[in-house]
């Protein structure tokens, strides 16, 4: 009993003395795992005060190991050596460990560099023997151990699950210059490689994913397998499948273009890449590769690649002659074709719409361009003899131009014009923007100083050069204003409005000039405008109300302000009041005829509801001569005019069709 108490004593007796000397210990189990850890060593590589063994009594121990079971382990074969690492062709030293705090090892010990030579600083052994080992008190010189971990006298080194590698600027440094393996560029490769996945198991499990249609899993396990296999093209082929999938079709390009350097006989890639292509709307280089050496066009696609060729011939066509609407029609027939992804395509209808003055549509046109990721350079893809990205660039500068954006026009037509400096029609466009920006820049300068006349003459020369810029007709009818010709300010901003119908500041220009040569109501129609589309802006509410006003007060003056509703009787008056500015509607009605008495009380009502038109009632039997004249053979009749000429007649129309069409005159 005495004997078995001895024993169950044992063991807290061992983990007393065990503990007491872990509290003596300036270190704990835990430290070895801390990157920033040290290890105080009271001796020194490099002081006389201790002896160090030489390299070559290092160099002369053998490692050995061996097991009750396995026997001798044979060594691992010598791995390829990388700039910058340490190879591993010997058993590097380990530290010894606490029980609980050792990592098992398969890959190998650490390589200790000491002088001019590397050790082992032990060997793996299951007890039974144990191999030589370098003396102790050798220790690593020079910098290839971390900062601060220098290793105690007598103490061994522990083993590493992971080799210690110059970094060669992929990883994240530490203290020194070594940091672990496994991380950067090529961990996945070695991840990959250390799974046992093979290229073409990576490439099946690829497959599945594709037709899962979970595409972006089906790229990375490409990837994976490209990065195992880089020559081969099929690989590059599929991930092209991938991108292509996942619309982004400018790297897929890149991919198949590979897979062809590749192996230039790939059929498949030379057929991924015609079917992008015409999607690209490159119709020239879609033939290339659908029509290689020896290879069977697939028809389906010989027959899409025709027929964009046709809309393309006939768009190239419509533009030389200046059928901008053909242009469009042509434009669509090509995208609707499977040409859905060509931002020249749609550059050519944004150019269209720009001839045809719909500037807005044309912009939106342009906001609608597929955004090309950088990989894809159209160098080499051309359209109406330039450069496609270039002929996209002129474009967006033009539309740049024509809405006020002088200074992204400019860079954008200096950019088309490096892209292809050879083509003369980027060229004229160019020298254009730049003498329209450097007109209307000298305009501004004028205008603000006050000088009128020369600023218009400056924006006179940027019209001669671009006749299609709203801005600068916009900004002359400004230099008009303010020289009191209010006709020509008019003028300009209907040139303007012509080529801008929603030119706001035209119109207010406009609605302006009107007030000033008292043409109320079409300034009130102007401001009007601007109000629904401007519906928060007080001082437009106010140039509304001051227009109203004066209006008013005018037909007041005049004696025709529409409170009822006028009678004409003579033909002389009839023409007078045809000749009123702004909407006129006459009422021809027989005080005998029921339906005439039905309606004219809704034609007071009207009167009262649109004060800006004129209403007038003619009793055709009162007024015989004027009913004759103007042929009016049923009552009730209904003649519109609008600034003297006439625009509708009507017989007995019902109360809204009558409202509706005078809501349409105003």
């Amino acid at each position: 009993m005495s004997h078995s108490r001895r024993l169950s004593l044992e063991p807290a007796i061992d983990s007393t003395a065990r503990s007491f000397r872990d509290s003596l210990t300036l270190q704990r189990g835990d430290d070895f795992n801390k990157p920033d850890f040290r290890e105080l060593d009271l001796g020194s590589p490099v002081s006389t005060l201790m002896p160090r063994v030489s390299s070559s009594s290092s160099a002369a121990a053998t490692p050995t190991s061996s097991s009750g079971s396995s026997g001798s382990v044979p060594d691992k074969p010598s791995v390829k050596s990388h700039s910058g690492e340490i190879t591993r062709s010997g058993m590097p030293a380990t530290r010894n460990l606490k029980p609980g705090h050792r990592r098992s090892s398969s890959t190998g010990t650490p390589l200790i560099f000491s002088g001019s030579s590397f050790y082992s600083g032990a060997s793996h052994s299951s007890g039974a023997t144990s191999a030589a080992s370098p003396s102790p008190t050798v220790l690593p010189a020079g910098n290839i151990c971390p900062s601060g971990r220098i290793l105690k006298t007598g103490m061994a080194t522990r083993t590493s699950t992971r080799a210690e590698t110059l970094c060669t600027g992929t990883g994240n440094y530490g203290h020194g210059n070594v940091v672990r393996s496994g991380g950067g560029i090529a961990g996945k490769t070695n991840h990959a490689a250390a799974n046992g996945e093979t290229p073409e198991e990576l490439k099946r499990s690829g497959n599945d994913m594709y037709r899962r249609g979970r595409f972006t899993e089906a790229l990375s396990l490409y990837d994976r397998a490209i990065s195992l296999s880089p020559e081969n093209a099929s690989y590059r082929s599929n991930r092209a499948a991938a991108l292509t999938a996942l619309r982004r079709l400018g790297e897929a390009v890149k991919e198949c273009l590979e897979a062809v350097r590749v192996d230039p006989s790939y059929s498949r890639a030379h057929q991924r890449l015609a079917s992008l292509y015409l999607r690209l709307g490159e119709a020239e280089n879609a033939r290339r590769h659908l029509c290689y050496s020896g290879q069977c066009p697939d028809q389906a696609d010989l027959q899409r690649l025709q027929t964009l060729e046709k809309h393309l011939r006939r768009c190239w066509e419509a533009r030389k002659i200046g059928d901008w609407r053909t242009a469009i029609k042509e434009t669509d027939a090509a995208i609707a074709n499977g040409a859905d992804s060509s931002p020249q395509l749609v550059a050519c209808k944004a150019e269209a719409l720009l001839r045809l003055n719909q500037l807005e549509e044309s912009d939106f046109c342009l906001s609608c361009i597929p955004r090309l990721d950088h990989h894809h350079h159209q160098s080499q893809a051309k359209l109406f003899g330039m450069v496609a990205e270039a002929y996209v660039l002129c474009i967006q500068g033009q539309v740049d131009m024509a809405l006020g954006r002088f200074e992204n026009g400019v860079v954008k037509a200096e950019r088309a014009s490096m892209l292809d400096q050879t083509n003369p029609e980027l060229l004229s466009v160019l020298n254009n923007v730049k003498t329209v920006v450097k007109a209307r820049t000298r305009g501004n300068e004028l205008f603000s100083s006050g000088r009128y006349s020369e600023a218009s003459v400056a924006y006179g020369d940027g019209l001669e050069h671009d006749g299609s810029n709203s801005v600068l007709y916009c900004n002359r009818a400004a230099c008009w204003y303010k020289l009191g010709l209010w006709e020509k300010s008019v003028e300009d901003c209907n040139q303007a409005l012509k080529i801008h119908a929603s030119y706001i500041k035209a119109l207010l220009r406009r609605a302006a000039s009107y007030g000033k040569l008292g043409r109320w109501e079409d300034a009130v129609r102007d401001y009007e405008f601007v109000r629904r589309e401007l519906p928060g802006d007080s001082e437009v509410a106010e140039s509304l109300e001051r227009a109203k006003l004066a209006l008013s007060q005018e037909s007041k003056s005049l004696g025709f302000f529409n409170n009822e509703v006028g009678a004409v009787s003579t033909l002389d008056k009839f023409k007078n009041s045809v000749s009123l500015p702004g909407v006129s509607v006459f009422h021809f009605k027989s005080s005998s005829n029921r339906k005439c008495e039905e309606i004219s009380p809704y034609v007071n009502t009207l009167c009262l509801r649109y004060p800006l038109v004129h209403f007038f009632m003619v009793d055709v039997e009162e007024s015989l001569a004027l009913a004759k004249a103007e042929s009016i053979r049923k009552v009730p009749t209904f003649k519109m005019y609008k600034n003297g000429d006439k625009v509708k007649e009507m017989i007995c129309p019902s109360h809204q069709f009558l409202e509706d069409s005078i809501k349409q005159l105003l």
